[in-house]
């Protein structure tokens, strides 16, 4: 017997995207062309209701141990939780000038807007709600979360009117939504992360003190990950004055450590605070990078 052929995907270049029409047709069609079951939520399974305890034995995950618990008792005991019918997710999308670059005719800010409607489309899709904040140095407009099919239109629409604007302040948005957001549940940043790296992590600290699942799309152009430039360049800033005129040769190699150690201290820093951590390269298919996210959440889930 044959085995089934693999899901070819659709689109096989973010320009494409540009051509279908509205973000809601777009996520539309991306969604259901991933065939995502609608009782194998990938996003489900991080619970987030306290249900009981029960004491550790050897081989299990010691990031559920309850360290007050120990305190008091001086016994190991692990807390346990209920998985919750559904949940409340809500969009962050970074819409500071810095998103607008492109090397192509996708900017980080429109590939961030696609993935945004994509998994706005998904949740209520699966009967969950979902809200959208977009910010930059301070939060510029919000949609509160609901269920209907009606609240990705009003996202896709809200989204369509996106502009950037200078600054970005990505640590003081995560502190302003965990200190608002009454119910846990899901927080999806987008964002190129541009910010005092601490702040930031700090931000996401606080959203996973709070009990939120947190998931760090972190969106940057193939040229800021890779420096292709040649012969004499001037560079300028998108939200910092001043510009550079340089041989991108001659600084290569020191500009790709930097971006190394940058990324890697994000990435660590989420790892710490089991935070997802996606690094999204805005010139590969937006169907590939939502199914690899969704892929990635299923195995998570089932491993816990």
């Amino acid at each position: 017997m044959a085995s089934p052929k693999p899901h070819k995907l659709r689109y096989l270049d973010p320009d494409t995207l540009q051509k279908i029409g509205p973000l809601e047709l777009v996520a539309r069609e991306v969604v259901e062309g991933l065939h995502v079951g609608m009782h194998k939520s990938p996003l489900r399974g991080f619970s987030t209701e306290f249900s009981h305890h029960r004491q550790y034995v050897p081989g299990d995950a010691l990031r559920h141990l309850d360290w007050r618990v120990y305190a008091r008792t001086e016994r190991y005991y692990l807390k346990l939780y209920e998985a919750e019918t559904n949940f409340t997710a809500n969009l962050l999308l970074d819409a500071s000038s810095s998103m607008h670059y492109h090397s192509h005719s996708v900017s980080k800010l429109e590939y961030a807007k696609f993935m945004a409607a994509c998994l706005a489309y998904l949740c209520v899709k699966q009967r969950d709600s979902v809200g959208l904040a977009v910010f930059d140095s301070e939060l510029r407009s919000y949609i509160e979360p609901k269920t209907t099919m009606s609240v990705v239109r009003t996202i896709a629409e809200e989204l369509e009117k996106v502009q950037g604007v200078p600054r970005t302040n990505v640590s003081a948005l995560l502190h302003e939504f965990a200190n608002r957001i009454p119910r846990r549940g899901f927080v999806m940043v987008f964002s190129d992360l541009f910010d005092h790296v601490p702040d930031f992590i700090q931000g996401i600290d606080h959203l996973r003190f709070q009990g939120h699942n947190v998931t760090v799309f972190h969106v940057l152009d193939p040229w800021e990950l890779q420096f292709p430039f040649d012969g004499s360049c001037k560079f300028k800033g998108l939200e910092l004055d001043g510009e550079v005129v340089t041989q991108p040769k001659r600084i290569r190699a020191a500009y790709l450590a930097e971006l190394r150690k940058f990324t890697s201290q994000i990435r660590s820093a989420c790892e710490r605070s089991h935070v997802d951590y996606v690094l999204v390269d805005t010139s590969r298919p937006l169907d590939a990078v939502v199914s690899a996210y969704l892929i990635g959440r299923i195995r998570s889930v089932s491993v816990r």
